[in-house]
């Protein structure tokens, strides 16, 4: 039997570990968004100056809106796609199961700067891929400068992130779905059931918590992405691709104004917070026994 230091050796580290890496940089944060510092050993004090100006500062909240519709489209894109895609992967007639999951778990594996890298280049509107397999099949009026256009670039910016985290979100889903017992399943279609009502009354109030699991890390996810913006648009055109944390980097790291952009990550962090905790709450309902 190990010795009980040995045990809170074990559990100590990685919680030092954990608590450096996540925890200390929050305080440190918090600390210097009350001062007006770019970086030096010279910083002046200001109180909550810096978050009155965050709240004020307009280029901050049209970058919180594009937070928010980017989330929106990740969670009815990445849940919503994984979700259909286990009903379908549940069909009793469908072959080589194990091989489709691997295919669309494979682009989750892939770092989100190279992803964004390779859907710039299918978006490109002189040689992208997109735009030639348009002019190919006759379709020229839907081709469109998809990274330069104010309107949809939000939305073309979403496609690879979607694309890219489906499978992941289905392996996790189709591991829930495994878990219902198959005579519950059996029993329901002898008495009549149709598919869809064996999905809306076992399958989903079964796997519920594991949905709300996937709603979770979809949403905590989609308000801090940053890479695949930063390899596509870098923001914009002008700022129509701008989500927060990429708004917060230029504060900090282009305009050197790190004060400023430390009391932005601390209003981030509340809003991340409370949003997540509100979805929770929103979809915590019964519990199923």
């Amino acid at each position: 039997m190990p010795s009980t230091r040995k045990i809170y050796g074990f559990i100590g580290i990685p919680m030092a570990i954990y608590i450096f890496i996540m925890i200390v940089p929050i305080f440190v944060a918090l600390y210097y968004s009350f001062f007006k510092w770019s970086g030096g050993p010279k910083k002046s004090f200001l109180g909550l100056d810096n978050y009155i100006r965050v709240f004020h500062d307009r280029i901050f909240w049209d970058s919180f809106k594009n937070s928010i519709l980017f989330t929106l489209m990740m969670v009815l894109g990445q849940i919503g796609i994984a979700f259909v895609l286990t009903l379908f992967f549940t069909m009793k007639w469908l072959k080589w199961v194990e091989f489709h999951r691997r295919v669309m778990y494979l682009p989750s594996i892939i770092a989100p700067v190279v992803i964004g890298l390779i859907w710039q280049m299918i978006y490109n509107h002189e040689y992208g891929l997109l735009n030639q397999i348009l002019r190919a099949v006759g379709l020229t009026n839907w081709i469109k400068p998809w990274l330069d256009d104010p309107k949809i670039a939000m939305y073309a910016v979403a496609v690879p992130v979607i694309w890219q985290y489906v499978g992941y979100y289905l392996v996790i889903l189709m591991g829930a779905v495994a878990t219902i017992p198959k005579d519950v399943l059996e029993v329901a279609e002898i008495d009549g059931a149709s598919g869809f009502q064996r999905t809306c009354y076992i399958t989903i109030p079964l796997i519920w918590d594991t949905v709300k699991i996937c709603l979770m890390m979809c949403i905590a996810g989609s308000l801090k992405a940053f890479d695949h913006i930063v390899a596509m648009t870098g923001g914009g055109p002008g700022r129509a691709t701008t989500v927060v944390s990429l708004y917060n980097y230029d504060v900090a790291f282009t305009h050197m104004k790190l004060g400023y952009a430390n009391a932005m990550a601390v209003v981030i962090l509340v809003i991340s917070l409370i949003i997540t905790v509100g979805s929770r709450k929103l979809m915590g309902g019964k519990k199923n026994d």
